[in-house]
């Protein structure tokens, strides 16, 4: 416990292995006697931030979770009874259809999500339990009640639990449950010891709590300097917060709580044995993936933003641009017409996919927060992700396709309409790939729309339109972007696609009509590479699609892997924090 900034969700990190590599840690941690990595389902952590899939009702979210988190030894009756169990638990039976809600849906309160939180780490069972500031957004009444039912969960299950919390401000009847108070002031400890001594420690340094008042409001208001406010001592005179610490520190140096502390920490450090953390089991791969594409498919499908409107605006744009360029005949002004409208359709109309970045933020958080966890691993995110979104990257790329399509009136025939569609698939599933690489890197809003724009833009510069592919020049533009640009394979499987089999007229100096054939103005005029069919072009793009996917698994795998080495080796904590 202790006021704003003095280091306890720090000190909580520290414990879980959640800091950063780059953090300087000194000391090390035991578990029962010996360093070892907390094990999946003997441990949870519940986050301060409620990150939550906010188009899922209560029931849902924590069912999905527990399909996840529980093995597959478990019946789904049995995992749906642990989850109501839970939700109950919790008090959460009557908002159980209540959808979490974001922005733009109203949903259940802050202090609910909170409470969701906490039950979908719960459903493990846990011995060790780490809450960061589980009563933040509730009021008394539900603070006391929440923080009542952890306290009491070992009674309820019969399971051993040690539950660390931190706390800003706990009432007196929230305060009483706790056994245990390390309180922090500017990541100093005033005092470590029994929850109950406290008033009395502060009493014997001169800080007396005052009658009918909260003692946790007094520690805090004693330990408080952000406001440099005078505290009173006793009746005689009053002492500057920064003294009073420095008070506090002193006397609980001298204290026995703090040399049997110390007692306790030289014993468990000299055992060279202990009981060693089992690793619990989750469900298997294949379950996994499924209530993961499940899950993500649901939540598609109800958000608005992700999919819906990117589909309105794409039939918008396909009527415009299928009016604009309507029934353009086989004129020899049509060929530029022709290759402008597959670029735009191929570049422009992808480009759009950066709108669902902060859709997939939303989701990285929400994987973030469960895989520190260990609920699932990263390949069936990865599975999950890819899969759930091909019924509706089909439906945005069929019908703007037909659209323009028909209207336009490009190449007949049933099978240049499906390569035509595939192309545009391919491409929207490519921007949309390569947006998850950028999200995982970048989590920003701003930062990672700008990115994948300007990633984006260099790729369409030298894709082969606006400067044919002879006229690019070759240091850096020609070799390697525009090889790398997956522009260059959508624009020349395209252009074969549309090119191939068709006749043009064309008119000389001297008047005389010719006819060319689409193979000449792809060879000529596009300078088009014809040592390959349309379907190898294709065939690359999807081989881009999952090199695209496979790179967003080993970033992910690559941070995972830096987090795990960083928390073995070195389980961060400052000694001052002892």
């Amino acid at each position: 416990m202790g006021p704003s900034g003095c280091g306890k969700s720090t000190l909580l990190d520290a414990l879980g292995g959640r800091l950063s590599s780059n953090t300087r840690k000194t000391g090390k941690i035991l578990i029962n006697g010996q360093k070892q990595a907390l094990a999946y389902g003997t441990s949870a952590y519940v986050t301060q931030d409620d990150t939550l899939i906010t188009t899922l009702t209560v029931s849902e979210a924590v069912y999905y979770s527990a399909q996840l988190q529980l093995p597959d030894s478990l019946s789904k009756a049995e995992k749906k009874e642990r989850a109501e169990i839970t939700i109950r638990e919790m008090g959460l039976q009557d908002a159980m259809n209540t959808r979490i809600g974001g922005w733009g849906t109203k949903g259940i309160s802050g202090g609910q999500k909170r409470r969701v939180s906490i039950c979908i780490e719960l459903l493990t069972r846990p011995n060790l339990l780490f809450l960061d500031e589980p009563t933040s957004g509730l009021d008394s009444a539900a603070s006391y009640y929440v923080m009542s039912r952890i306290a009491n969960l070992d009674k309820t299950d019969g399971i051993p639990r040690t539950v660390i919390t931190s706390i800003h401000q706990p009432s007196s009847e929230v305060f009483q449950l706790f056994n245990n108070l390390c309180l922090l002031s500017a990541g100093r400890t005033v005092y470590f010891g029994p929850a109950s001594a406290a008033n009395q420690f502060f009493s014997l340094c001169g800080f007396p709590c005052p009658t009918l008042q909260n003692p946790s409001d007094h520690f805090l208001k004693t330990i408080n300097k952000d406001f440099e406010q005078d505290i009173e001592q006793g009746m005689v005179g009053r002492t500057p917060t920064e003294v009073a610490i420095d008070t506090l520190i002193k006397s609980y140096k001298k204290s026995e709580s703090y040399q049997q502390v110390q007692g306790q920490v030289a014993e468990l450090c000299k055992q060279d044995f202990g009981e060693e953390l089992e690793k619990r089991s989750h469900a298997g791969f294949l379950t996994q993936s499924f209530v993961l594409t499940r899950r993500s498919f649901m939540n598609m499908y109800r958000d608005r933003g992700y999919y819906w409107l990117r589909l309105a605006i794409y039939i918008t744009i396909a009527l415009g641009l299928g009016t604009i360029y309507q029934d353009l005949g086989h004129s020899y002004e049509s060929i530029q017409a022709r290759g402008s409208l597959l670029m735009f359709v191929s570049s422009f109309l992808t480009f759009m996919a950066i709108g669902g970045f902060p859709s997939f933020v939303e989701d990285m958080k929400v994987f973030e927060r469960e895989r520190l966890n260990g609920h699932y691993g990263v390949s069936a995110f990865v599975f999950a992700n890819t899969f759930s979104s091909v019924p509706f990257l089909t439906l945005i790329s069929v019908i703007p396709a037909a659209i323009t399509y028909y209207v336009a009136g490009l190449h007949k025939g049933s099978e240049h309409f499906f390569y035509y569609a595939c192309v545009l698939f391919a491409c929207m599933m490519l921007v949309e790939s390569l947006m998850m690489i950028v999200a995982s890197i970048v989590p920003n809003f701003l930062m990672g729309i700008i990115a994948g724009a300007g990633i984006q833009g260099l790729m369409l510069m030298c894709g082969g339109f606006f400067r044919l592919p002879n006229d690019i020049p070759k240091p850096l533009w020609k070799f390697p972007l525009y090889y790398i640009a997956f522009h260059k394979y959508a624009y020349q499987g395209l252009f074969k696609n549309e090119f191939i089999g068709t006749t043009f007229p064309s008119s000389d100096q001297g008047g005389k009509t010719s006819s060319l054939s689409g193979e000449h103005i792809l060879r000529d005029i596009w300078q088009v590479e014809m040592g390959y069919s349309k379907w190898v072009d294709l065939a690359i793009l999807v081989g881009m699609i999952l090199l695209y996917r496979v790179l967003f698994l080993v970033i992910i795998k690559a941070t995972e892997k830096v987090k795990t080495i960083t928390t073995l080796l070195a389980m961060p904590l400052n000694k001052r924090s002892m």
